[in-house]
């Protein structure tokens, strides 16, 4: 049932008190070089954005009060962590945009994942029948796909911005080129990749400067970056697909630029610049399901986030999550995550080269006869058989289970809405916290290594797979962003990073916000579950030191520890007009959220 408004606006100032008293992270401080402070929670007019970063965040609002839409915010964003955020984002990557257009009242989305090479088989990471170690895929040429970042902000500026590419980029090239202040997370990701980047030279000349990991209040610069956003400024996003950038990108895939010193075993790609002459995004409309009276979009396949997270939705349909303890809410969560997850493995891949059955996965027709499944008093047991979703049966399986395959958990999400209306969900990546490892020489940015999101093998002999690699396929992707509606016009839009665990992520956002009444800042804080059709759930700090768990363990359930799990962003429109961005409190370092006008209308 929706909330009134004035029980909303309490909510929203309740969350607002909390975080200005330390019930959540307080604001971080300018950093040396003059960054924005980072808060978790902002409200106002003009338009509002949050993500990861401040700079980001900043170079968004910017572009909102210079009269720019919400399109032209989210690329000078993105932009800006390709910068700031270069080891889960940037032009070396993919991602996928959703929109909301106030004018139309339609959503419509940008399919802007990286492809693999246009010689590539389902047997990319096998060696004599064998898949190989996946740490030979991840920090190797063959890893890495067609970036489609570039052409997602160019798709997504000549459909709806007003701002050319340029301009839109002149923030980040200038942050790139004075530099960034770092922080604890920069470095602690620059530390976790160590050994990787040191066996790259431009790697290691570009982030362990003379041998040493990045010092926490430094200014990070990075010139090469800055020179290839004003190379794309003046050229066009195309350059990236043709000419002198596309040529080097190819010889670093090809013939990957490792010290000669190194032990390292790192495979070329086999990647050409006919792959990335041939690159085009894919506008299409978004997975659309219904919820407690509003209307929730998301990505359609390649992804598998609108279609894993709107049947879960449909199964959670039939539950009044509001009334229930806490621990009965969760154990609802994790058994729809469980059986959408066991059907995401069967059914769900590229769909220019699968037969995806995505409006049957979403009608509540389906999620009825596997909703069924659940046990109030006792957990099921993972991994769980898929349905079949054009031929269902009451509480029953359409084949064999198998489990679910590894996905990295690194990603950046933004969300933005502008003074009209208008409003994006925006996920990007490189893939893993770091992407291949490879820097395009004297170009500045990481490559991704984006393939690893393929299968290596069936994964489990005898049972169909659709994520297998094939000639010029998208693998498949569980960034899920989201935008909810309520009769045609905004209420939310929410996303985050995290590999297959953004699915989860967003779910529990959103029932946490619609069903159990939280505040939205309060539901991207709560602590996290994953349940992923594994044998295991994770579970975050919070939550596995909580009574909730012994209570959960009681039911069947059984649990694994994970230190963080996702980093969410999200915009909400309130009853009195105002914007509310909301980011994370403390995961990550905290989020970033901003408004045009804090306080009130121009």
């Amino acid at each position: 049932m929706r909330r009134s408004a004035a029980r909303q606006l309490a909510l929203v100032a309740l969350a607002g008190a909390l975080v200005s008293t330390g019930a959540a992270a307080p604001p971080s401080p300018a950093g040396a070089a003059g960054a924005p402070a980072k808060v978790p929670v902002a409200t106002g007019y003009g338009g509002a954005v949050a993500s990861v970063d401040a700079d980001a965040s900043a170079a968004g609002i910017a572009v909102l009060r210079s009269g720019g839409n919400a399109v032209d915010a989210a690329v000078a964003t993105a932009a800006a962590l390709g910068v700031t955020e270069p080891y889960s984002a940037g032009i070396g990557g993919g991602g996928y945009f959703v929109h909301y257009d106030a004018r139309t009242g339609r959503v419509r989305t940008i399919d802007g994942r990286e492809t693999a090479p246009a010689t590539a088989t389902a047997t990319l990471f096998q060696e004599n029948g064998v898949a190989i170690p996946f740490a030979e895929g991840q920090t190797s040429g063959r890893g890495v796909g067609v970036p489609g970042t570039p052409a997602t902000w160019q798709s997504a500026l000549d459909a709806w911005g007003t701002r050319p590419l340029g301009q839109l980029l002149k923030p980040a090239e200038k942050l790139a080129r004075d530099g960034f202040t770092v922080d604890a997370t920069f470095r602690a990701q620059t530390e976790l990749n160590q050994d990787r980047f040191g066996d790259f030279p431009d790697t290691r000349k570009l982030f362990l400067p003379g041998g040493a990991l990045p010092v926490v209040g430094s200014t990070f610069k990075n010139p090469d970056l800055a020179a290839t956003y004003a190379e794309l400024g003046r050229k066009g996003a195309g350059a990236l697909y043709r000419g002198p950038l596309a040529e080097d990108i190819v010889r670093a895939v090809r013939k990957p630029p490792v010290d000669p010193a190194a032990t390292r075993v790192v495979r070329p790609g086999d990647l050409t610049t006919g792959d990335l002459r041939a690159y085009a995004t894919k506008r299409q409309d978004p997975t659309r399901v219904g919820y407690r009276g509003l209307d929730v979009y998301s990505m359609a396949p390649s992804s598998s986030g609108g279609t894993t997270v709107g049947e879960a939705l449909n199964i959670l349909e039939r539950s009044d999550l509001g009334s229930l303890s806490e621990a009965r809410y969760l154990h609802r969560f994790i058994e729809a995550s469980r059986i959408s997850f066991a059907d995401r493995g069967r059914w769900v891949g590229d769909p220019a080269a699968e037969d995806v059955p995505t409006r049957e996965l979403l009608s509540q027709r389906y999620a009825d006869t596997r909703g069924c499944l659940i046990d109030p008093g006792k957990a099921l047991t993972s991994p769980l058989a898929p349905g079949d979703p054009r031929h269902p049966v009451a509480c029953g399986a359409g084949g064999q289970a198998a489990p679910t395959t590894y996905e990295g958990e690194n990603t950046t999400h933004l969300t933005v809405a502008d003074r009209w209306g208008n409003v994006v969900s925006y996920t990007l990546t490189i893939e893993s916290t770091g992407g291949s490892a490879i820097t395009v020489p004297g170009r500045g940015f990481l490559l991704n290594n984006e393939l690893t999101d393929f299968s290596f093998a069936p994964a489990a002999p005898g049972v169909p797979d659709p994520n297998l690699p094939g000639p010029g396929k998208r693998p498949r992707s569980s960034m899920s962003p989201t935008i909810v509606l309520e009769d045609g016009r905004p209420v939310l839009a929410v996303g985050s990073p995290g590999g297959a665990t953004i699915i989860t992520t967003v779910l529990q956002t959103l029932t946490g916000h619609l069903d159990r009444g939280l505040p939205l800042v309060a539901a991207i804080a709560a602590p996290r579950a994953s349940q992923r059709n594994q044998t295991t759930t994770e579970l975050e700090p919070g939550l596995w030191n909580s009574p909730v768990r012994a209570e959960l363990e009681a039911l069947g359930h059984g649990f694994r520890q994970n230190p963080e799990i996702g980093a969410a962003t999200g915009v909400q429109r309130l009853p009195d007009g105002r914007w509310l961005a909301a980011a994370e409190t403390t995961r990550r370092g905290g989020g970033s959220a901003m408004v045009v006008h804090p306080r009130g209308k121009p």
